[in-house]
């Protein structure tokens, strides 16, 4: 688990010492192919961390069904938003293929980043950057939909 962990953009900047406390915390689960890992509207308590296998993140589209935002790959982590915001899931989380996921509850992740300052500081670091490159991902495409839809 622990080169999965060291793989994953959230901890990336931290020791091997900082990612055993991690590992500590982290317990694997397995989905097969179409299984539904969380809908939009869930309350989230867990992030997810692709261990082997690749998660599909779509929305339903009234109307016209599901649209798929992105498919995910080994090392990639979802659901942090509702995580650290404390909201509701944003979209639906699909295995695209059988997954082997690594998932941390919000109640665990809470307790390691309050009583490991380091490790909060260097992970929260971590997604503000990751935040800030999906803004402006979002901005990038809001402008191609708006030049689009000029013409």
């Amino acid at each position: 688990m622990l080169e999965i962990l060291k793989k994953v953009y959230l901890f990336e900047s931290l020791s091997v010492h900082e990612l055993e406390k991690i590992e500590k915390i982290s317990r694997m689960e397995a989905f097969g192919k179409d299984a539904v890992i969380f809908k939009e509207g869930e309350p989230g308590n867990r992030l997810y961390m692709i261990s082997d296998g690749e998660v599909r993140i779509s929305r339903v589209v009234p109307g016209s069904g599901e649209e798929a935002l992105t498919v995910l790959k080994p090392g990639a982590c979802f659901g942090e938003m509702s995580v650290f915001d404390r909201s509701e899931r944003s979209t639906d989380a699909i295995a695209n293929k059988d997954c082997t996921l690594i998932t941390i509850s919000r109640s665990d992740f809470e307790m390691l980043l309050d009583f490991n300052r380091d490790v909060g500081y260097k992970v929260l670091w971590s997604v503000v950057r990751l935040l800030s490159e999906r803004l402006r991902v979002t901005n990038d495409n809001l402008r191609s939909f708006l030049a689009m839809s000029m013409f």
